[in-house]
C-alpha cells in the first residue's frame, strides 16, 4: 500500500512544478514586447542590395540606431570588415526615445559575385556593440 502512495506521489509532484512553471513564465507575447526595453537597437539587421551592377558605382543603406534606455547615448565607432564598406555615423548623443543613423556604402568595382559584409556599432549603451550585415551580388 506505501508503494503505492509513493507513485502517486512521485506523479503528482511533477505535474504541479510544471503547472507552477507555466503560471510564473513570462508569455512570448511578453518577451517580445519587452525585449527593445532599456536597450539600443536598430531597425534591421541585415540589408540585401539584391544584384547591382558593378559599372552603376557605389551603393548605401541607411541602419537607424534607435536609443530605448532612459539616458542619451554615442555611437563610439562603426566598423566594417572590409575596405569596400564604409560606414558613417551619427556623432552627436542620441536622446532617448530617439533615433540615429549609421549609413552604409558598398563599393562593387571589381568585385563580382556574391557579397555579404559585417558592420560593428558601438555605443555608450546596452548592448555596447551591435552588428549588422549588407549582402547582395555583383554583375
Amino acid at each position: 500500500m506505501k508503494t503505492k502512495n509513493f507513485y502517486k506521489f512521485a506523479l503528482i509532484i511533477p505535474v504541479l512544478a510544471a503547472f507552477c512553471f507555466m503560471a510564473y513564465t513570462p508569455s512570448i507575447n511578453d518577451v517580445q514586447d519587452s525585449k527593445n526595453e532599456n536597450v539600443v537597437t536598430v531597425d534591421k539587421l541585415v540589408y540585401d542590395f539584391g544584384t547591382i551592377k558593378q559599372d552603376d558605382g557605389n551603393v548605401s543603406t541607411v541602419f537607424t540606431v534607435i536609443n530605448n534606455t532612459s539616458a542619451p547615448i554615442l555611437l563610439t565607432d562603426v566598423r566594417a570588415t572590409c575596405g569596400c564598406t564604409v560606414p558613417t555615423w551619427t556623432k552627436e548623443p542620441i536622446e532617448p526615445g530617439k533615433t540615429g543613423q549609421v549609413t552604409v556604402t558598398y563599393s562593387p568595382k571589381g568585385r563580382p559575385g556574391p557579397f555579404e559584409k559585417i558592420v560593428t556599432i558601438s555605443t555608450s549603451g546596452e548592448p555596447e556593440k551591435l552588428t549588422v550585415r549588407i549582402k547582395g551580388t555583383v554583375e
